[in-house]
């Protein structure tokens, strides 16, 4: 193995294993740590964690737990991935988790970057963007879990870190790796211990990438990942992402309250699709799981004579004002364990209604599918849109899988998905 990547999340993971595959490696993605080696012969192995949001301490373990299993498996580098909108909290948990991994890899420096280009993150003088405007003007900053009021990317780092945090800017960038290479040699000097890194276009990441070559540890989204593999002289190939032939019923689920996610949603019904709508406001504050059971068994119910016609879409999304209500009327973070573990006890039953074509929106809603559908590991296919690929899980009977981040994909994502399977996996 040339490259062991720890993932905070499930669709970050798939996100990262997508960059890595385009840019000529082989890729397997695991759900948690993996209790063997793999019989895979791959390039590279992504630990998908669901660790972003849970206490600092927890995710510290379970990161030094990958961090071992990787090195077990022969990892000549390590990469701890993050989302492209470096979404946490004052606590955590990119700072601890970075500090962690430094200090079990004797590692003195790393960089920081959740810049991705492709997707709109751009990062400048140290300041994240999303799209034309700062992260904390995108609608982050109404992120139900992670909320970031501030996109000034050093700021929020140093407030998860001792460690002293820097920047390698933008002309720094333009003069070329040589110059990274020697600005990092004087960040060190100076007492820095992790430097955010400008990047506003993909020359950027690939630039940045041969001053990485001897870094034993890598933090950043999942952008900087186009620019690593040719430090091993990988290439671009099609057959990295060749997957097996597809079957069985398509559906989509969709946690994601995202503006983009919401467009997604939109799209599809627009086309005249079947979709069904978990609506928590109408559930009373007694007993919730017992009614999260009983809507289940109506999705289900209702998705299965369907099934045999085309895709169906059960979904909990919605706008930012109906999220507020539901959050003030059941309690912020029990509202999403409840709607993950409603949107969990839908996908178990797709599952035995015969779905192998699966369409998953929302991080939390991925993770929460994924581990309830009990699926260990999964090959990175061809990409659909930036940062989403499909992919198959081996040896399970879920067939096809793509994992969308909530902020991801165009408005007729839904739909060019299950298209491009059928072209792609036939």
């Amino acid at each position: 193995m040339k490259l062991g990547c720890i993932a905070d999340d499930f669709t970050g993971a798939t996100d990262l294993a997508n960059n890595l595959v385009r840019a000529g490696m082989r890729v397997m993605q695991t759900f948690g740590v993996p209790q063997a080696a793999l019989s895979s012969d791959v390039d590279a192995v992504v630990v998908a964690l669901k660790s972003r949001t849970i206490p600092a301490k927890e995710a510290v373990a379970q990161s030094l737990e990958a961090l071992q299993w990787l090195q077990a498996q022969g990892a000549e580098q390590i990469y701890f991935k993050y989302c492209s909108t470096f979404d946490s909290t004052p606590a955590g948990n990119i700072g601890p988790v970075t500090e962690a991994l430094m200090d079990a890899l004797d590692c003195p420096f790393t960089i920081a970057t959740p810049a991705f280009p492709d997707n709109g993150r751009t990062v400048f003088k140290g300041y994240l963007f999303a799209g034309a405007v700062l992260l904390n003007e995108s609608g982050m900053q109404n992120h139900p879990l992670t909320p970031m009021t501030d996109a000034n990317l050093v700021r929020v780092l140093q407030a998860q870190t001792q460690r002293k945090v820097g920047l390698i800017d933008h002309t720094v960038m333009a003069k070329g790796s040589a110059a990274i290479s020697e600005k990092i040699k004087q960040l060190q000097a100076d007492g820095v211990g992790v430097a955010i890194v400008d990047a506003t276009s993909n020359e950027d990441l690939k630039t940045l990438g041969p001053a990485l070559k001897n870094m034993p540890l890598v933090t950043a989204g999942s952008g900087v990942a186009i620019g690593l593999p040719a430090n091993w002289n990988l290439q671009a190939s099609a057959s990295a992402a060749a997957l097996p032939k597809a079957s069985g019923y398509q559906a989509i689920v969709s946690g994601s309250c995202s503006i983009a996610t919401q467009g997604q949603v939109a799209h599809y019904q627009s086309l005249g699709l079947p979709s069904w709508q978990f609506k928590p406001l109408s559930w009373s504050t007694h007993d919730v799981p017992a009614q999260i059971r009983t809507q289940v068994a109506q999705a289900l119910a209702w998705a299965q004579p369907l099934l045999g016609k085309g895709p169906v879409l059960i979904y909990a999304t919605t706008d930012a004002d109906t999220l507020q209500q539901v959050q003030a009327k059941l309690g912020r973070e029990q509202a999403g364990e409840w709607m993950e573990s409603a949107l969990a006890q839908v996908s178990v039953g797709l599952l035995q209604l015969g779905v192998k074509q699966w369409v998953i929106a929302g991080g939390e809603t991925s993770g929460a599918c994924v581990q309830a559908l009990a699926i260990s590991q999964m090959q990175i296919g061809p990409q659909i849109d930036p940062g989403v690929p499909w992919c198959y899980a081996p040896q399970h009977a879920a067939g096809h899988l793509t994992l969308k981040s909530g902020n991801f994909g165009t408005p007729d994502f839904f739909s060019k998905a299950l298209k491009l399977l059928s072209e792609t996996c036939t």
